[in-house]
């Protein structure tokens, strides 16, 4: 654990691969590499022998490019490249064509390559804590992405074209620098999940037309009201199910009744005295 990769740090970058992937001479059965927390500089070439390889997961490294060889792995269905160092997407990235699940998150990327729309079974994105100050028009081209994180950046809105992605089920947007909530998203029936927690929207609108729609997330903001939602969606925020949001109506009565009630306990002035004559 911690030992290894204390004396790894010690190690040669070169000898330090080869250690790692000294048991890997042979396709493991299950499809799956997993390199994760090995404080890898450079991707160890040699796993792209391994031209079957379903999953491969170089988390938690120190990588920030790599080898146009990893575009042999055609096969390849899960990429896990976040809490790395990369400041631009690899391009032989969007050359694994049968990826359905690619994780981004905690690198350095400002934007994602136009490339990227050339995967176009990729089901789940993950770009949560990066750079992004928009969301990339390219994730727009992803016709059957069904679930998108990308929390944890600095959005401010989200695209109209969004909404040409009829197939995304869940979008989570925690930890931007929302004003508003976003347009796009009331034209979006098919959203079941949306999370907006810890933005800065003072408003929500209705969001009771979203037949599909079964949690919303929006705590953290400071609304004035919570959404509005159809029967049976959970709601995470301020007047949520465990607090409901107040009737406006009883919101009012209430405070007449407080008011006259106040107005009976004021004790009644004396009855002024007749002047006397003496």
């Amino acid at each position: 654990g911690n030992t290894i990769r204390a004396l790894a740090a010690f190690v040669p970058a070169d000898r330090c691969q080869n250690y790692m992937v000294r048991d890997l001479q042979e396709m493991p059965l299950d499809k799956t590499v997993d390199l994760s927390g090995n404080m890898l500089r450079r991707f160890p070439v040699h796993v792209c022998s391994f031209q079957q390889l379903a999953k491969l997961y170089l988390s938690d490294n120190r990588l920030n490019s790599l080898p146009p060889e990893l575009g042999q792995l055609q096969n390849l269905q899960i990429l896990a490249l976040d809490f790395n160092n990369f400041k631009a997407l690899p391009q032989v990235v969007c050359t694994l064509k049968q990826l359905c699940i690619l994780y981004l998150g905690n690198n350095k990327l400002c934007d994602l390559p136009g490339e990227l729309s050339l995967l176009q079974n990729l089901q789940t994105l993950w770009v949560e804590a990066n750079y992004l100050t928009q969301l990339p028009d390219v994730v727009c081209e992803l016709s059957l992405l069904k679930t998108l994180h990308a929390g944890s950046n600095a959005l401010r809105l989200l695209p109209g074209r969004l909404r040409r992605l009829r197939e995304l089920r869940t979008i989570w947007l925690s930890g931007n620098l929302l004003t508003d909530f976003p347009p796009v998203l009331l034209h979006m029936p098919s959203l079941e999940v949306i999370d907006v927690d810890w933005n800065s929207i003072r408003y929500f609108p209705s969001l009771a037309h979203l037949s599909s729609l079964k949690l919303v997330i929006y705590d953290h903001n400071p609304c004035r009201n919570a959404p509005k939602v159809a029967k049976g969606v959970r709601r995470v925020g301020r007047w949520a199910e465990e607090t409901p949001e107040p009737d406006p109506r009883k919101a009012r009565r209430y405070a007449l009744a407080r008011q006259e009630s106040q107005e009976a306990q004021v004790p009644a002035l004396p009855p002024l005295l007749p002047p006397s004559n003496s």
